[in-house]
């Protein structure tokens, strides 16, 4: 009797996985994106009863907690698709819906539909941004990523952007920075960094052993001021963030040049000399 082919179709394949679950050494980086995800969620629970501050720092901690899972799954070597998937839906969820609806309550709900386009835009950039990554995630020819860059602003540091003139006018009171005709074209600006194809920091530190007593001492600084007056720092971060951009285009530019270079002398063959 001849045996049942079996389907092995990648489709069956994903589902076979699915059926299986995932190790329990995922568990822990999962949660902690699991965590992310309610830090997001809670931030538009605080923007809805008016409690900026709370709201801002609950993207903050979304933007922490997403910087850890990565390295956490990595140090277990719990990397999975499923983690990446969650990990998307996080980002979506914290650093797109998030920080659309903290500005649309806080000024953007003043301009009525226009506002809450604009609020749309953010998020649905910040939707786009996380599908160009994913679709990209296999691709073995990756020029920014091969370069140590990242292709534009990525979403947990467009989210701490947008909300930059609210750390400015919960650190001044000055009622200026609140109006939409400020708000609206700048989380503009931040949703089109987002889905933008310019070269930009990636935010990774290889530190020398000669060195690493005082990349303590800077973090500790930070952390202080971060506690101790956290939108006045906030403020600075964001806009050191965006005085960096130009500097990491024309650095990849570099780069890029001296690639091209590099190939050109590879493929150039000198010609042999005439007998």
């Amino acid at each position: 009797m001849r045996e049942p082919k079996l389907d092995r179709s990648p489709r069956n394949l994903r589902f076979t996985n699915a059926a299986r679950g995932i190790p329990l050494r995922a568990v822990l980086p999962n949660t902690v994106t699991a965590l992310a995800l309610c830090s997001g969620l809670t931030a538009t629970r605080f923007a809805m009863l008016g409690n900026w501050e709370v709201a801002v720092l609950m993207v903050l901690a979304a933007a922490v907690l997403d910087g850890v899972d990565g390295k956490i799954a990595r140090l277990v070597r719990a990397e999975s698709r499923f983690g990446a998937e969650l990990d998307s839906l996080s980002d979506a969820i914290s650093f797109g819906v998030a920080p659309a609806l903290i500005l649309y309550l806080w000024s953007l709900n003043t301009l009525g539909r226009f506002g809450w386009l604009v609020a749309l835009l953010l998020a649905l950039f910040c939707a786009l941004r996380l599908a160009r990554f994913n679709a990209a995630i296999d691709q073995k020819e990756q020029p920014h990523k091969s370069a140590g860059f990242l292709t534009g602003v990525p979403a947990p540091a467009g989210a701490l952007l947008a909300l930059t003139p609210l750390y400015l006018w919960l650190w001044t009171g000055e009622a200026t920075l609140a109006e939409p005709a400020i708000v609206a074209p700048w989380t503009v600006l931040i949703a089109v960094l987002m889905i933008s194809s310019i070269a930009t920091f990636a935010p990774t530190i290889r530190l020398k052993q000669n060195v690493r007593f005082e990349a303590v001492a800077v973090l500790v600084v930070f952390v202080a001021a971060l506690v101790s007056a956290p939108w006045p720092t906030l403020a600075v971060m964001a806009l050191v963030y965006l005085a960096a951009i130009p500097f990491s285009i024309r650095s990849y530019r570099r780069i890029r040049r001296l690639r091209a270079a590099a190939v050109d002398g590879s493929a150039y063959v000198p010609a042999s000399p005439a007998p």
